[in-house]
């Protein structure tokens, strides 16, 4: 945290900002108890939020403490020039060691709570990129996407369009669920952007949460993985 914005770690089960039946113990709730200043640009229900991540996605976001800094930071995101990183644990095992994913994704036209890949034009533009760390039989796959864009819901969205949705994802996942965990297993693992005021780069990480490390502490000695291969991500 400085003058100009702090970045969060958020945990499971938080949600953003107020909405939806939400009207305590958001982020927005911890922000305003916690900081002595924050951007107006998101209006009264949003200050300081200049990009979000689901309820159950864990990692690093980003928050404004004045208006200027929230224009940069969202201009950065807009132009693709802040980098967000990405891990989470996949159902099944992945056909190629990396990709990119690009689709429209909108509301879904069944389902108004979901968002889905539409037919080109039909939606916004969504581009993601992604990479194997490592493969557990033919049960799961780690992971690593990097956004091009920011679409609500586009990572668990992408990862069912290629057959392969996020560990104990509730909506986009399989209805039974291997691992029995509660919630997605996406972990937003780096944050680089430029810094408002001293044009500074800036690199930021946090570790996997406790409960992604256990299960995939499990998952290499089921299946004999070397875990050191992704070390770095984990405490």
């Amino acid at each position: 945290e400085d003058q100009d914005f702090a970045v969060v770690n958020k945990p499971k089960g938080m949600t953003v900002h107020i909405g939806n039946g939400n009207e305590s113990g958001t982020l927005v709730n911890a922000l305003l108890y916690a900081l002595d200043s924050l951007s107006g640009v998101g209006g009264v229900l949003r200050p300081g939020i200049v990009h979000r991540i689901d309820k159950d996605t864990t990692g690093l976001l980003v928050v404004a403490k004045n208006d200027k800094a929230h224009v940069s930071l969202a201009s950065q995101i807009a132009q693709k020039t802040c980098k967000r990183t990405y891990y989470a644990l996949l159902e099944g095992n992945l056909k190629t060691d990396n990709g990119r994913v690009v689709t429209d994704i909108g509301r879904s036209p069944t389902d108004r709570l979901k968002m889905a890949v539409l037919p080109d034009g039909k939606g916004k533009i969504a581009i993601t990129d992604y990479q194997v760390i490592a493969r557990f039989g033919t049960e799961f796959t780690l992971c690593k996407f990097e956004l091009q864009t920011g679409r609500t819901h586009q990572i668990r969205v992408h990862a069912k369009h290629l057959g392969h949705p996020v560990a104990g994802d509730p909506v986009y996942g399989y209805k039974k669920q291997k691992l029995g965990v509660e919630g997605q297993l996406l972990h937003a693992q780096k944050l680089e952007l430029t810094h408002p005021t001293s044009g500074e780069r800036m690199t930021f990480t946090a570790y996997l949460p406790p409960t992604f490390c256990e299960i995939l502490q499990k998952l290499c000695k089921r299946f004999d993985v070397d875990a050191r291969e992704f070390s770095s991500i984990m405490p």
